[in-house]
């Protein structure tokens, strides 16, 4: 048996008996019960796992425990602000953006993360720093215009 693996997710300090190689997405999933991180590709390519740590949007699925050790982690559960929705999250659902949802919270945590560094970008920094989120559902016109739109109450 391991010493537990100790971290802050979405505020919360957690200590964690997994391997230290498992990847942070099935503790997140499987042991903290937090099922916004989708499993998309396993290789970190797709985005659908995409976490903050210690505010720098990484993939899940292929980060293993042990280098989440005494960090910060924030999923798409950990975004809202007192109680609410974090603004990207309610222009996603203002503007009807989302179309299946399987993609949508590695999204909305890289678009929160932008807001962070950039609180009013324009549509084609929006689309640049969501390059690497894939959908298949074809949704990235509405999805960018939401996060433009974010900015704009967020600013």
């Amino acid at each position: 048996m391991t010493d537990p693996i100790r971290l802050t997710v979405n505020g919360a300090d957690v200590a964690v008996t997994a391997h230290p190689d498992t990847p942070l997405l099935t503790v997140l999933r499987n042991d903290l019960g937090l099922l916004g991180s989708r499993f998309g590709c396993g290789m970190g390519l797709c985005g659908a796992c995409f976490v903050q740590v210690d505010d720098q949007v990484m993939p899940a699925c292929d980060t293993p425990l042990w280098a989440a050790e005494n960090r910060r982690v924030r999923t798409v559960e950990g975004l809202g602000r007192n109680g609410g929705l974090h603004p990207v999250q309610q222009a996603i659902l203002d503007g009807q953006a989302a179309q299946c949802g399987f993609c949508i919270s590695g999204i909305v945590v890289r678009a929160a993360a932008l807001l962070d560094e950039n609180p009013r970008p324009d549509a084609d920094t929006v689309a640049r720093a969501l390059d690497r989120n894939l959908c298949r559902c074809g949704a990235h016109r509405r999805i960018i215009d939401a996060v433009v739109a974010a900015g704009r109450v967020e600013a």
